[in-house]
């Protein structure tokens, strides 16, 4: 059975879902939003987060590297990342602690383990396990669904955190056994879609009534970015379809932020959502009215 890799394991989460959470990120994305606050997540494969600023130049990685793949250029230690294995040596050996192999693979039995340690918690506040990426849903759906039937097993309440470009057959598969699907919403405009996201929309879109004709728990979560899809004409026409063909449990509307636009030079990557911000307070109060005028209710800010 092949293994995803794995970015985080965060526990004590309380945004991805009802009550503390133990919230499972796995690594790869389908979609290439300008705004990912993640841009680790997108490729499926491990990836080295270094920072240039914070380099010295000490040679101790250079000389530690298995496949040769460092040397100093300047006063900075540049990796070649065709050369590079991922074999965490650098990362290892590195005294200022800058070089980071982020994605991990883990077997079953040791991913149980850790969701266990934390059972407590889960009881008292009603809480559970959230799978989230990336994308969980275009992750190995053999090793997904066998995990999820043994959470499932043991009592826990499973969320699954995606954004809806994955097969429809996955989410058939795996639909029987999660609690409630926290389901992304950017637009329905299929050519603002493709441009903002790199993919159209159409299978989203499909994903989203299949699961809503099955009779899913569903949360729709909405990243609100200006100029993005702030105005009025966008978030009304995600108001109406949700209104006229998804039976929704709540609405979260999630204004832009930009905490993690370090990680992409950290990545050697440029950032694309520079010109990019946060409706004002009193916009977001406006985009919540939107919903609620169309009886979608509850919808929050935030969450």
């Amino acid at each position: 059975m092949k293994s995803p890799n794995i970015l985080q394991i965060q526990k004590y989460s309380i945004h991805d879902g009802e009550g503390i959470r133990t919230t499972i990120f796995f690594k790869g994305c389908p979609l290439q939003c300008a705004w990912c606050h993640n841009p680790e997540s997108l490729s499926y494969q491990r990836e080295l987060l270094f920072d240039k600023s914070r380099c010295k130049g000490c040679g101790d990685c250079v000389e530690q590297c298995p496949e040769r793949a460092i040397q100093v250029v300047g006063t900075v230690a540049e990796t070649d990342v065709h050369r590079c294995t991922q074999c965490e040596t650098c990362e290892d050996h590195c005294i200022y602690e800058n070089r980071e192999i982020v994605g991990k693979s883990l077997e079953i039995d040791q991913l149980i383990e850790v969701v266990e340690k934390d059972r407590i918690f889960y009881d008292s506040s009603h809480g559970g396990v959230t799978l989230s990426g990336g994308e969980v849903m275009t992750q190995p759906m053999e090793y997904i669904l066998e995990f999820v039937k043994r959470l499932k097993r043991r009592g826990y309440h499973i969320a699954v955190d995606t954004c809806g470009y994955a097969p429809l057959e996955n989410y058939q598969e795996i639909a029987p056994y999660v609690d409630i699907f926290l389901y992304d919403v950017k637009l329905i405009d299929r050519k603002k879609h493709l441009q903002y996201t790199r993919k159209e929309n159409q299978l989203i879109l499909d994903n989203l009534r299949w699961l809503s004709d099955f009779g899913a728990n569903l949360n729709i979560r909405i990243p609100v970015i200006e100029p993005v899809n702030s105005d009025t004409q966008s978030m009304e026409a995600i108001a109406e379809f949700l209104q006229k063909q998804i039976h929704v449990t709540q609405v979260n509307l999630l204004p832009y932020h930009n905490t993690g636009s370090g990680k992409y030079e950290r990545l050697n990557k440029n950032y694309q959502g520079e010109t990019y911000k946060a409706p004002s307070n009193e916009h977001m109060a406006q985009i919540k009215n939107i919903f609620e005028e169309k009886g979608l209710k509850p919808t929050y800010i935030g969450g």
